[in-house]
């Protein structure tokens, strides 16, 4: 099993209010109060379900958020139609590598206001793991290049800070006229925390408006 590490939000939640705000200040990790001056990389958070597309060296199989995770028909349909067609693209960049492409599932009726990205259905890609290897974001650029994918886009760069003030005022997304759902950010330079888990962090827009 492949499933996707769960990113933290970059502040805790307020018990105060049923945690649907942040305490804004409180950083739920150690690392991110530690690297908060430092440079991140912000990509546009996409607001879908996501998606693994696995590779064992021979085959493409695909799964959800878990293994239990069930996939809408119409995306099930539109892996199938993007991803079988590459399997011998997969074999030649990866040879037998054991591989699993992360990414989002987005579109018409996959959340609410998912047609306002596109009004059919799609993936878009944000992270690659060969083995127990996470690749760098300009060697997934390059593997999505061979393979004719997206990628989630790189909407700036700067410190947590800067990340906590372009959500909390909002910003439209890159696919169109329309609010972005938030931002995921990373160090610029990959790092792993004490537990071995990966420093890596988000912050909704929606974050800000509940009540």
């Amino acid at each position: 099993m492949k499933k996707y590490h769960k990113i933290q939000t970059v502040y805790k939640r307020d018990p105060a209010t049923k945690h649907k705000t942040l305490i804004e200040e409180d950083f739920s990790t150690p690392e991110f109060d530690y690297l908060k001056n430092n440079e991140w990389i912000f990509t546009e958070k996409v607001d879908g379900t996501n998606i693994r597309v696995m590779f064992d060296g021979e085959s493409i199989t695909f799964g959800g958020k878990t293994d239990n995770a069930q996939i809408y028909v119409k995306l099930s349909n539109c892996l199938n139609e993007k991803f079988v067609p590459l399997t011998e693209d997969f074999r030649n960049i990866f040879n037998d590598a054991d591989v699993c492409l992360y990414g989002e599932g987005y579109g018409a009726r996959i959340q609410k206001g998912g047609g306002n990205y596109r009004q059919d259905q799609g993936f878009v890609l944000f992270d690659i793991k060969i083995g127990e290897w996470w690749l760098q974001r300009k060697d997934i650029e390059d593997i999505a290049g061979q393979l004719g994918l997206d990628v989630v886009p790189i909407i700036g760069t700067g410190t947590l800070a800067e990340m906590v003030r372009e959500a909390k005022k909002g910003f439209s997304s890159a696919w169109g006229d329309f609010m972005a759902e938030g931002i995921v950010a990373r160090p610029s330079t990959e790092l792993m925390g004490r537990n071995g888990s990966r420093v890596i962090t988000k912050i909704k827009y929606k974050d800000f408006k509940a009540v």
